[in-house]
């Protein structure tokens, strides 16, 4: 999902804004695709150099009206015609790994429930209350969403039976919002990435 405008970071269009010198779509599409998803990338009018990137990349391009996250995700589904699950995820996920995509898609296949939402422990954030303002509790631990979602696609507009799955990972713990977030991502990048990754 790389639709939103990303005005608090004022920096451009959000998915191109680099992270270790990539583009922050470029981490996300290549986790996917190294943990066997072909991605498609859900742009809206607001992000339309984003679009222009990706297709250059030879990665598939959805347009959306752009009229807010869950309405753009369950366009872009049904325009696709997907009926199977399918992942959702948001485009400033950075340090998303593909091991990370494997274990949740293991634990959702094992589960039998329509849905999937993933969530990390909101010690492992971090983050500013207004960066990740949202929580609960999920395995009794204050928890924040990681931005991470399967969804059925022949139930795309329709509640779904919802797995949720707490990961530690701290991976998944960086949703860049602020400047602020960029830099704790720089920097777990420099602490636990090889530089050639």
């Amino acid at each position: 999902m790389a639709g939103g405008a990303g005005r608090r970071l004022m920096a451009g269009e959000k998915p191109l804004l680099l992270v270790r010198d990539r583009p922050m779509v470029a981490w996300v599409t290549d986790a996917f695709r190294k943990a066997g998803c072909e991605p498609v990338v859900v742009t809206s009018s607001q992000t339309p150099m984003t679009g222009n990137w990706c297709r250059a990349q030879g990665i598939a391009v959805q347009p959306s009206s752009g009229r807010g996250y869950v309405e753009d995700m369950i366009e872009a589904a049904m325009a696709l015609g997907e009926q199977k699950p399918l992942f959702v995820c948001v485009s400033d996920l950075p340090c998303i790994r593909p091991d990370s995509i494997c274990t949740i898609r293991e634990r959702y296949e094992d589960s039998g429930k329509d849905a999937c939402s993933v969530w990390v422990p909101a010690s492992l954030t971090n983050a500013a209350a207004d960066s990740m303002p949202y929580r609960e509790r999920i395995d009794g631990i204050d928890a924040c969403p990681s931005g991470i979602n399967i969804l059925r696609g022949d139930l795309i507009a329709k509640p779904q039976d919802e797995l949720r799955i707490l990961l530690r990972d701290c991976g998944l713990a960086f949703n860049v919002n602020t400047a602020e977030d960029r830099n704790r991502a720089e920097e777990f990048f420099r602490l636990h990435v090889r530089k050639n990754e």
